[in-house]
């Protein structure tokens, strides 16, 4: 729902601000006073290309900003989060119309493009008049707002749940087609690869083996050395014979140990250490025995390693992980050479979900094809009430010539209008004046009250060409669409304006030679006072002032 609308130097326009709540709010005044200026606004703030006639002469910008506050089941939240511009339950509109012709937009502070601007405002608000953007005169809206009024939508949800399984499985099925089509070159080129892992490749397990030769062998001089050094000091000569020595020096505390037993426990020790030292001196000459100066073997090694790290960067990947590579290579093989068959399986889905569509959107367009006679019918009675006499609404129904499963069924439909008895229905963006228009998107609206998703609407010129009795039935539909949407009306008519829950006049001053608009939000007095002049003219008399009263009475009365 719109809450609050501000303009600054737009057209006439110096400076207003406008608050709204729900029900109608009606927007009066004199002819040329700015009463559609607000209208504009609205218009500009929901993406309408930059003009720079309309920033106030003398002035650099034209400022326009409005307030919305939404449901937790507004489409126009579900819009904003997934645009990642949502700010709780509030939306804010901004744009700045430059004198150059430029302009700039934000949504809640963030810039955006006046695409996204025009994509968001669709869902916040729609104004009926003369304007051919308006929604309703859009092809789409007019087949969402049928399916609404016919409650279609689990007819709708069955047609696009199979529209959407076929278009998936029609992608798989192309992306098979296209590798399918020539696997020749691409089976040759995995095929040499493949061989090349299965040649060369290692578990993690034997790489990891394999460096472990590399590094023996890289040091196996200095690990000769070393075993050497050992060993000589362990059991070299007589005169170095380590557990020869410690045995030797264990006897001798074994032959003292009867004079103070403690002697025992340290030459156990010692005959224990010469054990351990022998063991020592074997493990250290096994090591040496195996170790092998061989700089042809160790040249072999390093080849083999800077293979195995060039088909690891020719692949992308680790040298322990080339043997799942080569899996992997095996794997894309199978399903190319299987690409064929997978091809005709899934043909064969798409015929079966080619069936289900057709199935599911022939009872979506019976559905149709009965609901558009009753709503041609229900409009048709609502434009009768609206001083459209022999008027009528017919819709229109054309078979898709594509028979590819579309999500939105397999036609599509028009609102055709004929304003006058006898005359051939017509587009109706091809119909009438401002205010036929407006009247007949008022006769569609009421006709559908509580269908549409909008909240917010806009009747501009609504009352053209009508009066009396009309113009009071026009006001009262504006008052019961009230009653479940916030409407925003712009009127001439004091039958329209007195059905208003709210009421602001526009007046034009001019001042120093400048021409400016104001706004004024009307009290109950000051209320009957404009409806009184709408009555009576300049001059405002005891008697329009008791006619406005009984307006207003009536109006209120019948809430």
């Amino acid at each position: 729902m719109l809450s609050s609308l501000y303009v600054k130097d737009f057209a006439i326009v110096e400076e207003v601000e406008l608050t709204l709540g729900k029900g109608l709010t009606v927007i009066s005044g004199e002819t040329g006073a700015g009463k559609s200026l607000l209208v504009d606004a609205l218009l500009f703030l929901g993406g309408a290309r930059a003009d720079a006639g309309m920033v106030r002469h003398g002035a650099e910008r034209a400022e326009l900003s409005a307030q919305f506050q939404l449901q937790d089941d507004d489409r126009a939240l579900a819009w904003l989060r997934e645009q990642e511009l949502d700010d709780d339950l509030s939306c804010a509109l901004r744009r700045v119309i430059r004198a150059d012709g430029g302009s700039r937009a934000w949504i809640n502070g963030r810039p955006v493009s006046a695409g996204q601007l025009s994509e968001l405002a669709e869902q916040l608000i729609e104004i009926h008049g003369q304007h051919e953007h308006q929604a309703l005169l859009q092809k789409p809206q007019q087949l969402a707002l049928l399916d609404a009024w016919g409650r279609h939508a689990n007819q709708l949800g069955e047609v696009r749940t199979q529209a959407l399984n076929w278009q998936s499985t029609r992608k798989q099925r192309d992306a098979l087609l296209r590798q399918a089509s020539d696997p020749g070159p691409q089976l040759e080129l995995l095929g040499h690869q493949l061989a090349e892992l299965e040649q060369h490749a290692l578990s993690p397990n034997a790489f990891d083996e394999l460096l472990a030769q590399h590094r023996r062998s890289a040091h196996a001089l200095k690990l000769v050395e070393t075993c050497q050094r050992v060993l000589t000091q362990l059991d070299g000569d007589d005169r170095m014979d380590l557990p020869a020595s410690l045995r030797h020096l264990a006897h001798d505390l074994m032959r003292q140990a009867e004079f103070d037993p403690r002697l025992s426990e340290a030459a156990d020790l010692l005959e224990s250490a010469a054990i351990q030292t022998e063991e020592a001196a074997l493990r250290v000459r096994s090591t040496q025995d195996d170790l092998e100066l061989d700089p042809t073997r160790l040249m072999g090694l390093e080849d083999q390693l800077a293979r195995l790290h060039d088909l690891a960067r020719k692949h992308r990947s680790d040298a322990r992980e080339l043997q799942s590579k080569a899996q992997s290579l095996r794997e894309e093989i199978e399903q190319l050479q299987a690409a064929g068959s997978a091809v005709a399986k899934l043909d064969a889905q798409l015929e079966a979900l080619q069936h289900h569509w057709e199935s599911a959107a022939k009872q979506l367009s019976i559905a149709r094809r009965a609901s558009a006679l009753r709503f041609g019918q229900a409009v048709s009675e609502e434009m009768s009430l609206l001083g459209m006499d022999g008027g009528r609404v017919h819709v229109q129904i054309e078979n898709n010539t594509d028979m590819q499963p579309d999500p939105m069924g397999a036609e599509r439909i028009e609102f055709l209008v004929s304003t006058n008895a006898g005359q051939p229905p017509r587009a109706l963006r091809k119909t009438a004046s401002g205010g036929e228009l407006s009247r007949i998107s008022l006769a569609i609206e009421v006709a559908a009250l509580g269908m549409d998703a909008v909240q917010t609407m806009v009747f501009d010129e609504v009352d053209t060409g009508i009066g009396g009795a009309v113009a009071e039935i026009v006001g009262q539909k504006l008052r019961r669409l009230g009653r479940e949407r916030q409407v925003l009306c712009v009127t001439h008519l004091p039958q329209v304006a007195a059905q208003g829950h709210a009421h602001y006049s526009v007046r034009k001053q001019a001042n120093d030679g400048v021409t400016r608009s104001a706004l004024h939000a009307l009290t109950d007095t000051s209320r009957c006072d404009e409806l009184a002049r709408m009555l009576g003219g300049v001059q405002v008399t005891d008697l329009t002032l008791a006619h406005a009263r009984q307006m207003l009475h009536d109006a209120q009365r019948k809430d």
